[in-house]
């Protein structure tokens, strides 16, 4: 592969570590009292699954995160924080980029109806796929310092 400035593995690091700082952004910007006080992401997104055109989206929500509000906006919000983390430092990146892929894609299916919300989480999960594929876990990570997923 012919690349300019770095070679390919050193270009898949970069977006790895691009990836997980995006993350870390999405972190970063949330109001975490009225996601872990008051409740107002989970009571977000409750309000987009319950007018969601498909039922699966309305059941899996009132099945899995209506009874958990509060656990699960310390979910939604820790798992953005230890994926960027994950991802930056290149640590269990393997398991970060399948984690992130999988809540890209439920990010996707939940808001299907924002197209604005859709264009990053599609662009999210493809730079996941192709890091994951291309195994960017192999330079300036942790992962390659302890001698892991070779």
């Amino acid at each position: 592969m012919d690349t300019i400035w770095l070679g390919g593995a050193e270009w898949l690091a970069v977006l790895r570590i691009g990836l997980g700082l995006w993350w870390l952004e999405s972190w970063r910007h949330k109001d975490k009292k009225g996601w872990f006080e008051r409740g107002t992401g989970i009571a977000w997104a409750a309000d987009v699954a319950h007018k969601h055109r498909w039922g699966a989206v309305r059941s899996g929500f009132d099945a899995v995160v209506a009874p958990r509000p509060r656990a699960m906006a310390y979910v939604v919000v820790y798992a953005e924080l230890a994926l960027g983390l994950g991802l930056v430092a290149g640590f269990l990146t393997p398991v970060a980029l399948i984690a992130g892929l999988l809540l890209n894609l439920l990010y996707f299916t939940l808001m299907i109806h924002d197209w604005g919300e859709q264009g990053q989480n599609a662009m999210m999960a493809l730079i996941s796929a192709v890091a994951l594929f291309g195994m960017a876990w192999q330079t300036w990570s942790l992962d390659d310092a302890l001698g892991l997923f070779r």
